[in-house]
């Protein structure tokens, strides 16, 4: 059953978004409510902590791999779903979804190479990029109407140049929440063919999206040069800091070339509690899914409502996935000092600024509201009490 609130526990957290030495560093305030950190505040599915529980009790931890029963239980998962027909053969298992992006940001490209991102979006993309020596190149995303749309014309020429090898997709997209639709990817491919560009896929969001929007995956769609990143428990379950990463490909030749490169260094196995816990995920854990979406919808809706009511001034975009989301304050005429200020001292929120995504303008934050309702409710009635003593 899904839970808003923790068992009572005496034992102390090291959770990120409350450590105070961050939130002084970033925000310049320990006081604060944090939504900047896309995980959720809800308890996990009992069935997976029952799984961990059970490991425990053995008091033995020896050699234990199962990644056949856990491949079997993430395709079974996406077939009903998605009806995405995933074969359980052709996974690679990788620490994590950002090790899964590095990984293949050095197998499928060299340094020098352009990797194109469409901006805003998650900064981990960059930082992976430039790391790896490559070349960050932008396809910003435009705004028609108060959606984001991919601009098509900007990601043929981006192609057309020849510097680009690699295109890293977020689908759902963090963190303007869109959920491209099958048109919109299978045109994006269309043009990848045309100029053999290899698409990676991120969708780790993947199972979080609401009604009026459906998800596709990119391995659906036939396109023999891509990748895909899917089956991570990590924003469906609240595993995040257990989570492996899975990475999908029916490309024979693809597949095996990140698995040599995952096996020659060692990373191509989960630790019995990672495994344990996701394939109790994947198994037992939709009921306890199925209402964590409808009430993650529901705050949602709250949000969209209450901001178009309330708040005016500050545009919302509606999204169609993942727990974010996406605001521009720009209404509020406030330098980007004045509008930290805002946020953070006076209306007490740790929001993700929108600089960090490749967004130039500073207006721009994310929210993550996988959180309760009564707890967000307060935050924003604070925010725009603020708003009306300081505007």
């Amino acid at each position: 059953m899904f839970r808003t609130s923790p068992s009572s526990s005496d034992i102390d957290d090291k959770f990120v978004k409350r450590d105070s030495d961050m939130l002084s560093q970033i925000y310049g305030s320990e006081e604060l409510t944090p939504y900047w950190i896309a995980d959720m505040d809800f308890p996990i599915a009992s069935a997976i902590s029952q799984a961990m529980q059970q490991l425990v009790s053995r008091e033995s931890y020896s050699y234990e791999f199962d990644s056949k029963t856990l491949f079997k239980a993430i395709s079974k998962w996406n077939k009903e779903l998605h009806g995405l027909e995933l074969d359980a053969e052709h996974f690679v298992q990788v620490p994590g979804v950002l090790s899964a992006i590095a990984l293949l940001i050095r197998d499928f490209s060299n340094e020098g190479d352009g990797v194109l991102i469409q901006t805003p979006v998650y900064h981990q993309f960059r930082r992976l990029i430039v790391s790896a020596g490559r070349k960050v190149v932008s396809n910003t995303l435009s705004i028609d109407d108060d959606r984001y749309l991919i601009d098509f014309e900007d990601f043929e020429r981006q192609l057309k140049n020849g510097s680009v090898k690699m295109v890293l997709l977020c689908n759902p997209h963090n963190p303007v929440g869109r959920v491209w639709t099958k048109a919109e990817l299978q045109k994006m491919v269309d043009i990848a063919r045309q100029y053999q560009v290899l698409i990676i896929s991120d969708e780790i969001h993947a199972d979080i999206v609401f009604e009026g929007a459906s998800f596709t995956s990119i391995a659906s769609l036939n396109y023999e040069n891509s990748l895909t990143i899917i089956g991570s428990p990590a924003k469906n379950f609240g595993l995040n800091s257990i989570s492996n990463g899975y990475i999908y490909s029916d490309n024979e030749a693809l597949r095996e070339k990140i698995k040599a490169t995952s096996n020659s260094l060692a990373l191509d196995h989960g630790n019995a509690f990672t495994t344990a816990a996701s394939i109790a995920a994947y198994q037992h854990g939709k009921p306890w899914f199925e209402e964590f979406l409808a009430y993650t919808q529901n705050v949602r809706n709250w949000i969209v409502d209450f901001m178009a009511n309330e708040l005016r001034q500050v545009k919302t975009f509606k999204p169609e996935g993942t727990n974010q989301i996406w605001f521009d304050f720009s209404g509020l005429e406030l330098d980007s000092s004045q509008l930290k200020f805002l946020l953070t001292q006076q209306a007490k929120l740790a929001l993700t600024p929108g600089t960090w995504f490749g967004e130039t303008n500073e207006n721009y934050y994310r929210m993550n509201f996988a959180a309760p309702l009564e707890q967000i409710q307060a935050s924003l009635q604070l925010l725009k009490s603020s708003i009306e003593k300081t505007v």
